[in-house]
């Protein structure tokens, strides 16, 4: 597939079904059900899917470690065309629309057949996610040498390097390695991708993103990442004995580092529309489907 991957027209219809799904997604806002929103938004995507002129295949849908509605991998859609896959979050901050609180958000990233990793039915990542403006970063080097590296690239102390990590027991190593390099650490709880997106623009308040997360976010993501110049890279960490022979029997490596040139291969699109309230591009929230203007709340990067 060319560089362009992706003709007006088929960006249009990613587009319009990323609304569709926000919108329909909306209607269960602040209900305290988190299935409710993600089959909402999951039927919705469903259906715009299917007329899309493409020969679309989905390669990673988040849902299967929680047992939410989701779009299974394997599952193709479309009328027929380029042929494309598709890592889609149906609604990433499930629980925080279930909730009725900022952060939730419908995301899309396409690429070419092939571009993005095989990651099997992965639960699980440790991410190291950055912009561009520190170049030379990676998760193979020992936390506080990347923070120290941070600081100094940008003339600032330790304590003004910030580092996102998901608030769970599984991070506490990260958490306590941000700490005690004198790095600020910006806990959060839900939004995997909302931070990831966040952290990719250049003008970010965050430096860094670390720690273990969602799997299928981190192909969203790094389709982000490839579109928008940032730094990012992965390794598969199953969680249980269950998930690692699983992830065994699918010949899927675990405990090797992805950098994003096998994360996603080739020029991606990505296609955002929120459900509550988000900040995923600094300086420039996007109301949810309940705020003000449409152009507010829809945001697309890449080829």
């Amino acid at each position: 597939m060319s560089a362009s991957l992706l003709s007006p027209e088929l960006r249009q219809q990613f587009r319009r079904a990323t609304v569709a799904a926000a919108r329909a997604a909306s209607t269960r806002v602040g209900g305290g059900d988190g299935d409710a929103v993600d089959l909402a938004a999951v039927t919705a995507l469903r259906a715009e899917f299917a007329g899309i002129a493409v020969a679309g295949r989905i390669i990673a849908g988040e849902g299967e470690k929680d047992e939410a509605p989701m779009l299974p991998a394997g599952e193709l859609f479309g009328t027929g065309g380029p042929e494309v896959d598709i890592a889609v979050d149906p609604v990433d901050g499930t629980r925080l629309a279930a909730a009725g609180l900022p952060g939730s958000m419908v995301v899309v990233a396409v690429a070419g057949r092939g571009a993005f990793a095989e990651i099997g039915s992965a639960f699980y990542a440790e991410k190291f996610i950055a912009s561009g403006r520190v170049p030379g970063l990676s998760l193979a080097d020992p936390l506080g040498e990347t923070i120290l590296k941070i600081a100094r690239a940008r003339g600032v102390d330790t304590g003004a390097v910030r580092v996102a990590i998901q608030d769970r027991p599984r991070n506490a190593e990260a958490i306590a390695a941000v700490r005690a390099a004198g790095a600020e650490c910006v806990l959060f709880e839900h939004g995997d991708v909302e931070r990831g997106l966040n952290i990719l623009h250049e003008d970010s308040p965050v430096d860094l993103l670390v720690g273990i997360g969602g799997a299928p976010e981190a192909l969203i993501v790094a389709g982000a990442a490839r579109a928008l110049g940032g730094q990012m890279q992965v390794r598969l960490a199953p969680q249980s004995r269950g998930e690692r022979a699983r992830l065994g029997r699918e010949g899927i490596a675990v405990d090797r580092v992805l950098g994003l040139d096998e994360l996603c291969a080739g020029p991606a699109a990505i296609f955002v529309t929120a459900v509550t309230d988000c900040d995923i591009v600094p300086g420039s929230p996007m109301g949810g489907v309940s705020g003000s203007g449409l152009e507010e709340k829809i945001w697309s990067w890449g080829a």
